[in-house]
């Protein structure tokens, strides 16, 4: 047997119980592998919630989590690692245990913490797939809404290597982070548009907000194009006939090796905030629900 977290019911984190699990066996091209280390994701509260039942139904008991790295134990006909492989990935069928399975492994480097190697893999793949999908180019003025958040930070690093202008709006004590990745930093809040307008005369061309906070609207007013905005956390989108990215079949952009060699040599930086230990997961649950984070929040089994 093995442990994992649990729910068999919509609600609070309480609902997340560490429970004993068949270890899982890959299927073709799947390897199983032992945590070292899962993400926790705003996507896993909402599916614990509930908020998300009409599009990912649950088939009760649920271990949530959407990425991990670990190293192989077990592996499918056809997969690409073998037993022994250090690695990350997106899991199939959770990420918060003991075991996991992982469709597409990656090698993870030495050089990159377990940490890091397991929050890469969703927020990476969603900053460079928007990026792709808003097709903002060298030269060109974007604005990141909630550039302090996981997505954002990568997304302002992936946008400012390519020689595009970047604006990132966020809390006061997040300031001096996003300046430091060479993003013009301002505050978010009542008259953020009027602020952008003043560090940016020449105007703003392509708008991602990663922070659903309301701002859509004024959004597309300062690009004077909705196609110009995408948003990953705004449902409100079609109303402003703005695009909601939420993945799928289009993974447009770096592949997740090209993103874990950045990570690796330091051309991109993920910060960690916090580790807790997987009997912990609703802690962690509630920390992020909270924001009280400032950075990733990571489980260690």
């Amino acid at each position: 047997m093995s442990t994992a977290i649990a729910f068999s019911e919509y609600g609070a984190p309480e609902v997340l119980r560490l429970s004993e699990v068949t270890p899982p066996e890959p299927g073709p091209g799947q390897v199983r592998i032992r945590v070292r280390a899962a993400s926790v994701n705003p996507l896993d509260i909402k599916i614990r919630s509930g908020l998300m039942a009409a599009a990912i139904p649950a088939r009760f008991p649920v271990v949530p989590g959407l990425d991990a790295a670990g190293v192989v134990d077990a592996v499918g006909a056809g997969a690409e690692a073998a037993v022994g492989d250090e690695v990350l990935g997106a899991t199939a069928g959770g990420s918060y245990g003991e075991h996991a399975l992982l469709e597409r492994p990656v090698a993870k480097p030495a050089a990159l913490s377990w940490e890091v190697a397991a929050s890469l893999v969703t927020v990476g793949r969603t900053a460079s797939r928007v990026l792709a999908q808003l097709g903002v180019r060298e030269g060109r003025t974007l604005l990141v809404h909630g550039a302090a958040g996981s997505v954002g930070f990568l997304a302002v690093q992936l946008a400012v290597a390519r020689g595009i202008t970047v604006i990132g709006t966020v809390g006061e004590h997040d300031v001096e982070r996003v300046t430091a990745l060479g993003a013009t930093a301002v505050r978010y809040g009542d008259g953020w548009a009027q602020r952008v307008k003043a560090v940016a005369p020449q105007g703003v061309d392509f708008v991602l907000d990663a922070s659903g906070a309301g701002v859509l609207a004024d959004s597309v007013a300062l690009t004077g194009d909705s196609a110009h905005v995408i948003t990953i956390a705004d449902m409100s989108a079609a109303q402003h006939g703005v695009r909601f990215s939420s993945g799928g079949a289009d993974q447009a952009g770096e592949s997740l090796s090209e993103l874990v060699r950045m990570a690796a040599d330091g051309r991109l930086t993920l910060p960690i905030w916090r580790t807790y230990p997987l009997a912990e997961a609703a802690r962690a649950h509630r920390d992020l629900e909270a924001r009280r984070n400032r950075g990733k929040v990571v489980l260690l089994p």
